[in-house]
């Protein structure tokens, strides 16, 4: 089995949704799928509302008890692909990384998903994350590792 993990900056937007959308999308069970953080500002919160909202909308099933976790070495280790939903969570992942697992890091999709907190945008960021999540489990299943 696969081990993927989605990182964004606070792991309550962006990469949980990538999370539980590409485990929805794996119809096999191939993948263990999981979601952190770069940074550890909203440690154990709860999935932003807006992300809840947008997964509810399109019946993807989540965890209400899913809480922001922020990624650590062990981490970079254990899993197979380390996805940075934008540019700046790529640096920071090879700045931990200090080029032991940067085969492993990859950015999600050009030019990155806006964050949400921010842009307040979920519906476009849903519409991102769902078009990039197919791209990445059609390249996981095809991949020889």
């Amino acid at each position: 089995m696969k081990k993927v993990c989605f990182v964004c900056l606070g792991n309550i937007c962006r990469s949980p949704m990538a999370e539980f959308v590409m485990a929805n999308l794996d119809k096999e069970d191939s993948l263990s799928v999981e979601s952190r953080a770069t940074s550890t500002w909203e440690h154990g919160n709860p999935i932003h509302r807006g992300t809840q909202a947008i997964l509810q909308r399109y019946q993807i099933p989540y965890t209400n008890d899913k809480g922001s976790q922020p990624i650590s070495k062990d981490d970079l280790a254990y899993f197979d692909y380390i996805i940075g939903m934008d540019e700046q969570n790529v640096k920071d992942l090879k700045a931990l990384s200090q080029g032991t697992y940067d085969d492993k890091i990859s950015l999600f999709c050009d030019g990155g998903v806006p964050d949400p907190w921010y842009t307040g945008d979920f519906e476009e960021t849903y519409r991102l994350v769902s078009d990039g999540c197919k791209q990445w489990l059609t390249l996981i299943n095809n991949s020889r590792d």
